[in-house]
């Protein structure tokens, strides 16, 4: 019992945390530059945090208190005084030492009744500081306004016969350097985050060449050796890039080179024997009709053997050195079609977008696609050939009418040397699937809406 409701809590939590990373994601770029920025923009907000409320909270407040602590102890010195004193002539004179002397203007005026009482708000923490202060020092209702007069305060005090008002300068409450601070704060940030996302994007920026450069060579483009740019590490994958491309070529130029000599010394023993074959005498009339019979299949076998040749050499060399090349679809399918009609195979249709345009070998591309009609031609198919642009490259469809292949063997007719009932190497559907992957496409087989084979073929941008 206790494994069995072990085993129901574990996958409850894992789930949570699962449905927590996915939102977490879900919020996140998906970017390495933005994750990067991230990575550089929360240390560094954190940190002008920390400063701000180091100022704010510590700084700030001390000195707000202590200004505010000093203004509230003159204005209790002129309450007490103007109390104490009841001669007119005394309260303006110490009216007038309170104006030059403390830089408090105080209007008196009787039998006034306050509105309201606290204080309006403003950024930093001298308002609540001076209500504060004020309440601890008199008993009197008040009202502080901070937005009627620019640059002073007036305190509205509520006396038993009268209001007093009190004009003190703002500068002697306000910290004016608040927002040379925060103006700092903000700008500092901008300016750091701005430098940082100049130095990633250039990191990035050589991460992204060189993906572009490994997935160019991946479709078989020959784009040369990239130049290494960015951090040391990045500088390092671009070297091992170029090395890596270098010898892959290499590796290909030596294959086919090998292959061509292995085409020339296959071929020349074939050669001798057809030339053998037909220059072998005949004699009598019927040892010459069965020796011509069986002559007949002797050659016939050698160029079964020669077509099965050049399939393999076909299929070992793939595209050989050629060059990518803009192609325009419509002009190109025309003349592939018109050599498979030389070739006997009946190409009802050919219906392709106006102005298509992809990137390709035109010579592997016309060997995958006779391949494709060799086929249907030896089920005595008939072939509807299309292409149509699609999201990121073009496609090239074609379709036949032929008896199709069952769904559980398309994988396996793919195989090298996997043939199907019409005979052949087995080779044709493989050589062609090969040539679509090595320029970055797919080649897919479906049922065309007449019953036969659709084979579609994709070719990136």
């Amino acid at each position: 019992m206790g494994a069995r409701k072990g085993f129901r809590l574990f996958p409850r939590e894992r789930w949570r945390a699962f449905r927590v990373e996915k939102s977490v994601r879900r919020v996140l770029p998906r970017s390495l530059l933005g994750r990067s920025l991230l990575i550089v923009l929360f240390p560094l907000l954190i940190t002008q945090g920390i400063a701000l409320e180091l100022y704010y909270g510590n700084f700030l407040g001390v000195v707000s208190r202590r200004l505010t602590s000093s203004v509230t102890a003159e204005i209790v010195l002129s309450l007490n005084a103007l109390e104490r004193l009841k001669n007119p002539a005394d309260k303006e004179w110490f009216v007038a030492q309170a104006r030059e002397q403390l830089q408090l203007i105080e209007i008196w005026r009787p039998g006034a009744k306050l509105s309201r009482v606290g204080s309006t708000h403003v950024l930093g923490p001298m308002d609540d500081d001076l209500v504060r202060s004020l309440r601890q020092a008199i008993s009197y209702p008040f009202f502080i306004s901070w937005r009627h007069f620019h640059h002073t305060v007036r305190i509205y005090i509520q006396l038993p016969d009268g209001v007093l008002e009190i004009d003190t300068p703002r500068k002697r409450l306000d910290m004016g350097q608040i927002w040379l601070f925060v103006a700092w704060t903000v700008g500092s940030t901008l300016l750091l985050f701005t430098i940082a996302g100049l130095f990633m994007r250039n990191q990035v920026r050589a991460i992204r060449q060189l993906a572009l450069a490994a997935e160019q060579f991946g479709m078989g483009r020959d784009i040369g050796p990239i130049r290494p740019a960015g951090a040391q590490e990045v500088r390092k994958a671009a070297v091992a890039f170029n090395r890596m491309q270098d010898r892959i070529t290499r590796f290909v130029a030596q294959r086919t080179g090998v292959l061509a000599g292995v085409s020339h010394d296959l071929r020349t023993p074939l050669t001798r024997l057809r030339l053998s074959l037909a220059m072998m005498p005949r004699e009598g009339a019927v040892c010459a009709e069965v020796m011509t019979e069986d002559l007949n299949e002797m050659i016939g076998d050698i160029a079964e053997m020669e077509h099965m040749i050049d399939s393999y050499l076909a299929f070992a060399r793939g595209e050989g050195s050629e060059s990518v090349q803009r192609v325009e679809v419509q002009p190109f399918l025309e003349d592939v079609v018109a050599a498979a009609r030389r070739a006997n195979v009946h190409v009802r249709a050919v219906v392709v977008e106006p102005g298509l345009f992809a990137h390709m070998r035109p010579d592997a591309m016309r060997r995958a696609l006779g391949n494709l009609f060799d086929n249907a031609r030896r089920h005595g198919a008939s072939v509807v050939l299309s292409a149509r642009a699609v999201a990121g490259g073009v496609s090239i469809v074609v379709d036949d009418n032929g008896p199709g292949i069952p769904p559980e063997r398309r994988a396996t007719v793919l195989r090298a040397f996997e043939s199907g009932h019409g005979g052949g190497t087995g080779l044709g559907l493989t050589i062609a699937r090969d040539i679509v992957r090595a320029h970055g496409g797919e080649m897919e087989l479906e049922s065309a809406p007449e019953g036969g084979l659709r084979v579609r073929l994709y070719l990136p941008d």
